[in-house]
């Protein structure tokens, strides 16, 4: 009976001295990823998993040797520890979001769809998963889906400018102008400085045929952001559609002297003489 007592308790100061290492290996892993010393992240992780790979906690550690692995551009790696992670806590709608950006980003919209469908089946109100769930079916031409899930995310949260822009492109893609029209000019009453909404508008605007309005909002982003070359080689192609060869060879040799390569802009340049 001794014997067997002293057994038990010898396992259980085991079993506690693993754990203490366990959250300590943890711990310092976290402490070297907020300092940008991934590697050393990574192979703490990974040490701590090897040490209790059975630990319900390791879900985390999964998830977060999977962001670690992701910034050191690992991504196969950071797609395996992220759906290890996920085999521990499967209904993670912060684990199910970081695959499907992964995904994503790794050009695999079909996976990040799934991801995006599971993580709204256990949070229908998730803004990130309605945002990207849209942005796959616009991709995709299911513009009936995209609209219902843009106009959810919209009621959801009138503020999600992304969402606001993304429906307003929807809009743009299915040649209701007007409507898209509306949502930019509404966007650009309440944020009026935003180099990107005036783009946008001087896109739609181009499309319409009004250049003289898209050259009012290119001129202004421009005002606000003077040292964007993409800026100054869209509003020479507007130029340049109104035959005004001068002001848009200007425009792209300012682009070239702000970063963009000649070669790229070699036929427009040729198109200006």
């Amino acid at each position: 009976m001794k014997k067997v007592i002293f057994l038990f308790l010898l396992m259980t100061a085991l079993s506690v001295q693993a754990q203490t290492e366990y959250k300590s290996l943890y711990e310092e892993a976290v402490r070297c990823a907020e300092s940008d010393s991934l590697e050393q992240a990574e192979t703490l992780f990974k040490k701590a998993l090897k040490l209790e790979p059975a630990n319900a906690f390791n879900s985390l550690l999964f998830s977060n040797l999977g962001t670690v692995q992701r910034r050191l551009g690992h991504k196969e790696d950071a797609l395996e520890s992220y759906s290890m992670a996920l085999n521990f806590a499967p209904l993670s709608v912060p684990i199910l979001l970081n695959r499907a950006s992964l995904y994503l980003e790794m050009g695999q919209e079909d996976r990040a769809y799934i991801d995006y469908c599971n993580a709204l089946d256990v949070d229908r109100e998730n803004e990130e998963a309605l945002l990207y769930r849209a942005y796959i079916y616009l991709n995709r031409r299911d513009y009936k889906s995209a609209e219902t899930d843009y106009l959810r995310l919209v009621r959801l949260n009138p503020e999600n400018l992304t969402g606001q822009m993304g429906l307003a492109t929807l809009y743009q893609r299915q040649k209701k102008y007007q409507q898209a029209l509306e949502i930019f000019n509404q966007l650009l009453n309440t944020h009026p400085e935003d180099v990107n909404l005036l783009v946008a508008r001087a896109d739609l605007e181009m499309e319409t045929e009004h250049p003289d309005l898209a050259l009012f909002d290119l001129d202004a982003a421009i005002r606000l952001s003077p040292e964007s070359a993409d800026f100054y080689v869209l509003r020479g192609n507007v130029y340049l559609q109104q035959k005004k060869k001068a002001q848009a060879k200007a425009d792209f040799e300012k682009a070239i002297s702000l970063g963009t390569p000649r070669r790229d802009l070699h036929d427009l340049l040729k198109q200006c003489k």
